[in-house]
């Protein structure tokens, strides 16, 4: 099942229902007849909003930029007031402007890099938006990360006045296409985590005046990492407490102390050239896992689990969630350019699920492997059971994909978790949605497995 297409729908049982309707077929088991048909099953949607269809960013965030209690989406130089995103703000100026030579030779000055609405393959200055109120004066700030290798910087909210927001170059180059920004030390503060010069490290911000250049932490000797490195992630893989960093060649071990920036640990794991990793037991054994990317401008997706020996040392088996072929997953569903992902609880059922997409255009229409397939976004439900774990696809939306973020939040505030996207398609919110069908339409919704399918499981060495 090609990515787009099929019948996996796009709204899919959530737990709770599945379970009405494993309890009913048990009963059907024991000679009870229930009414299947009129029983309540809840499901989920998403309804698409596209904010923009102009290029500024491959990244968006959320957060109430004017304090009336509703969520606000930001990307690129400009934010949309929540809860109908219909009204945007500057930022920062929108200066960028692209010719277009229309089919009968007319030409037009368009908003914005030249993306999904041109045909050349250009990049924009703002990958990744986070918000955090930086200065404490209770107006929420955004941080931007630029094109990789340059520089991050914060923009002051004015505090509900007119006119653009101060910018605070914070800090001077940001290497690696999956910048993360979280709390590495434990202060509660979030930090700039990424590699710089060829080091992998952190930079922290000064909590007494944020607007000062954040100081860069190494973490490693200097390698070989650069601007356009892939894979980056943090999350505390050895379960001793404290946050560790992902990369695509290992992970690195945090040391009890980081008084005098000491030198960290490095554990081989070959994790590919992939995007966002991410932490947190996947199976219920109780041990860290490592989901991610397996090649941000390939195909692949996975799950790492963990496994301890007699003595405690810890190795990891790959298990593929999705390859390059239609027989790699469970449910036939193939799509490639996974630049962005998000490890998150979707359906409330409390386990964490993925959301990950295609990015579109990530080196234009001819780059990469099948550029013009459909912009798909999904979300994989984590589902265990006694043969094991196994990640559900369900289609979000086939028409926007992602960029190199892809960011899952309540967007409008209504306690659901959104998806939204900013990339060469433009800006998209992606808002949950739950409804109440019968138990049969529920079954007849739910994706298919491929018979006689055989899950990859290989040693990660």
């Amino acid at each position: 099942m090609a990515a787009g297409k099929g019948g996996l729908g796009m709204e899919s049982a959530f737990r709770c229902g599945m379970k009405k309707l494993l309890k009913m077929m048990c009963g059907l088991c024991l000679g009870v007849v229930p009414v299947v048909s009129a029983v309540a099953v809840p499901v989920l949607g998403f309804q698409r909003m596209e904010l923009s269809r102009h290029f500024w960013s491959e990244g968006a965030a959320v957060g109430d930029f004017n304090r009336d209690g509703k969520p606000d989406v930001v990307s690129g130089p400009f934010w949309y007031e929540g809860p109908d995103f219909t009204t945007k703000h500057e930022i920062y100026a929108p200066v960028q402007t692209f010719k277009r030579t229309s089919e009968t030779g007319s030409e037009e000055l368009i908003p914005g890099f030249e993306g999904g609405l041109g045909f050349k393959n250009t990049y924009s200055d703002n990958f990744f938006a986070f918000t955090r109120d930086f200065n404490g004066d209770g107006w929420m700030d955004v941080m931007v990360y630029g094109f990789p290798g340059k520089e991050a910087a914060w923009y002051q909210n004015p505090a509900g006045q007119a006119g653009h927001w101060k910018k605070h170059l914070v800090f001077d180059q940001v290497d690696n296409e999956s910048p993360a920004f979280a709390d590495v030390d434990g202060d509660g503060v979030p930090e700039i985590i990424c590699t710089r010069g060829g080091f992998l490290g952190y930079a922290k911000m000064d909590k007494a005046d944020p607007t000062k250049a954040w100081i860069f932490h190494a973490v490693s000797p200097q390698g070989k990492w650069a601007k356009f490195t892939h894979g980056l992630g943090v999350g505390d893989v050895n379960g001793d407490g404290r946050m560790d960093l992902l990369e695509a060649g290992g992970w690195w071990e945090q040391p009890a102390s980081l008084d005098g920036d000491p030198e960290w640990r490095k554990h081989p794991l070959p994790l590919g050239l992939g995007a966002q990793y991410y932490v947190g037991d996947v199976n219920g054994d109780g041990k860290p896992d490592i989901v991610g990317s397996t090649a941000a401008h390939g195909y692949g997706l996975a799950w790492w689990e963990q496994v301890r020996g007699e003595e405690g040392g810890i190795r990891f088996r790959k298990h593929l969630i999705m390859g390059d072929k239609e027989a790699d997953n469970r449910y036939g569903v193939k799509f490639s350019q996974l630049h962005a992902l998000e490890f998150v609880d979707m359906n409330g059922d409390g386990l964490r699920d993925i959301v990950v997409g295609k990015r579109f255009w990530a080196h234009g229409r001819t780059g990469d492997p099948e550029p013009n397939a459909p912009a798909v976004v999904y979300w994989f439900e984590l589902v265990r059971g006694k043969d094991g774990v196994r990640f559900v696809p369900h289609l979000i939306d086939d028409n926007s994909g992602v960029g190199t973020q892809v960011t899952v939040a309540d967007a409008n505030g209504d306690g659901l978790l959104d998806v939204v996207v900013g990339n060469k398609k433009g800006v998209f919110v992606h808002l949950q949605t739950r409804r109440d069908v019968s138990a049969t339409e529920a079954a007849a919704m739910a994706p298919k497995e491929i018979e006689g399918f055989v899950e990859q499981v290989t040693e990660a060495k």
